[in-house]
């Protein structure tokens, strides 16, 4: 049964989820067929795998160790691209041995629908939406509206089985949320699902950064003037944030004592975008090959788009770039993409991490929407960037059209739009397997070059729905 548009807005109005954020509403879940939810599944499997064999090269690659079983491969150049800007005391963090094996506990990549397929564009470790999602999940399953993904309270569930699970040892664990500053505008959503677990007798609190203080070697917060120990810090925070907590040398030393775990963990290396040049980047090719099973290297070969670190390390005259061509020919020095044609420009570039415009689309370029001015300061910038943070070069996917209900911004009376579609699975990582646990598309209007999360865009859960 649709859901009104009433109906919806009086659902956001009692439960905000995003502060001063809005956006399209829609009667009907997205639809999903039931060949694209096994794509879906396939989807985290690999996306688990690529975390896995990405530790494995940065860790080999830190320690100068060969990268193959049976021929010689030795790359120190992949962690140095890694820990490029990175404090010290960070890098030696994530080369912790108590640190191997740790991997985010959610996955969620970013996923456009074009006409070849799904096109993995990101892949994020600490995404925003699980709050959200989960509340979409609901209301749109409470409506009856079709069998949809994650109903039953699975992102919610998934979420707290994930995190729960660092902790094994201790029954019914303390679980802080830390929300920095940062990431405010996601504190609604992250309190709200803190609220969702506590009803049902979980000990999870959304606290802001300064709420945390240290008790002998371990961490705490106040419970009505009585300090209660936190056993798990789910972090949403970027970690170039750390600066701007004051305290969070005390969560480096309660992890050291064995007083916490915190997830996602510390390392930097798993949230740098740089990761997807890594796969694609022609000396590393027999590593992932190795690395993956055949099916996971099948399926990312086929999902993450051609991507390329833009180093700007000078190369002798007679050699040239694996990447992009201009004119026709192939270049030598990263500067000569400032010189493409439009059609040329078809290109995304982006920072790949450990930066304050890293997240939510805030540093992308597409070139072919961009002036050639424009792209030739994006081009001068990341140049400019690189001794400190890497861009990263990216073939664009055109997201193909397609249609859905929405409610227009003043009227009752749903009607098709065309737009196009970013799709966010949400993936909990339990044991050795990513579990899908919902879904979040964001439907946005055809004219818009990148998808994100805009006002004029739809949040939409989603549902399976069988092809006739």
């Amino acid at each position: 049964m649709p859901l009104a548009n009433a109906d919806l807005k009086a659902a956001f109005a009692a439960t905000p989820l995003f502060e001063a954020k809005s956006w399209r509403l829609s009667p009907e879940a997205w639809p999903l067929t039931p060949a694209q939810l096994d794509e879906l599944e396939a989807i985290g499997a690999a996306c688990l795998d690529y975390h896995r064999a990405l530790e494995l090269l940065y860790l080999r690659s830190a320690a100068n160790k060969n990268l193959l079983r049976n021929k010689p491969l030795i790359a120190p150049w992949v962690a140095e691209y890694l820990d490029r800007g990175k404090p010290p005391e960070l890098v030696a963090h994530a080369r912790e041995a108590r640190n191997r094996g740790a991997l985010p506990a959610v996955l969620r990549p970013d996923l456009l629908l074009t006409d070849e397929g799904w096109a993995l564009t990101e892949l994020d470790s600490v995404p925003g939406g699980i709050g959200l999602t989960a509340f979409l999940n609901r209301l749109y399953a409470a409506a009856g509206e079709g069998a949809v993904l994650g109903a039953g309270d699975a992102m919610i569930h998934n979420f707290y089985q994930a995190v729960s699970a660092l902790r094994a040892d201790v029954r019914n664990p303390l679980i802080a949320l830390v929300v920095s500053e940062e990431a405010a505008t996601y504190r609604p959503e992250m309190q709200w699902l803190a609220e969702q677990l506590q009803r049902q007798g979980k000990r999870v609190f959304c606290l802001d950064p300064d709420e945390i203080f240290p008790l002998g070697s371990a961490l705490c917060f106040d419970v009505e003037g009585n300090p209660e120990k936190i056993d798990i810090i789910y972090r949403f925070f970027e970690l170039f944030d750390l600066a701007q907590i004051p305290t969070a040398h005390f969560y480096f030393e309660a992890w050291a004592a064995g007083e916490v775990v915190i997830t996602p963990p510390m390392r930097p290396f798993q949230e740098e975008k740089l990761g997807l040049a890594l796969f694609h980047h022609h000396l590393l090719q027999d590593f992932w090959a190795e690395q993956l099973s055949a099916k996971s290297h099948k399926r990312l070969r086929a999902l993450i788009p051609a991507s390329w670190a833009l180093d700007p390390t000078p190369l002798p005259p007679g050699a040239v770039l694996v990447g992009p061509t201009v004119a026709g020919r192939a270049l030598n020095d990263w500067r000569g993409l400032a010189a493409a044609s439009q059609k040329e420009r078809d290109l995304i570039l982006k920072i790949s991490g450990f930066h304050e415009t890293a997240w939510g689309a805030r540093s992308v370029a597409y070139g072919s929407d961009c002036s050639r001015e424009e792209w030739q300061g994006a081009v001068d910038l990341a140049i400019a960037d690189a001794p400190e943070n890497l861009h990263v070069l990216q073939t664009y996917r055109k997201p193909r059209r397609a249609t859905h209900p929405l409610y227009p911004t003043r009227g009752d009376a749903a009607a098709p739009e065309s737009g196009r579609l970013r799709l966010c699975p949400y993936y909990f990582v339990i044991g050795d397997q990513a579990r899908l646990s919902g879904a979040l598309a964001t439907f946005c209007p055809p004219d818009k070059k990148i998808i994100h999360g805009m006002q004029d865009a739809a949040l939409l859960p989603c549902s399976i729905r069988p092809t006739t």
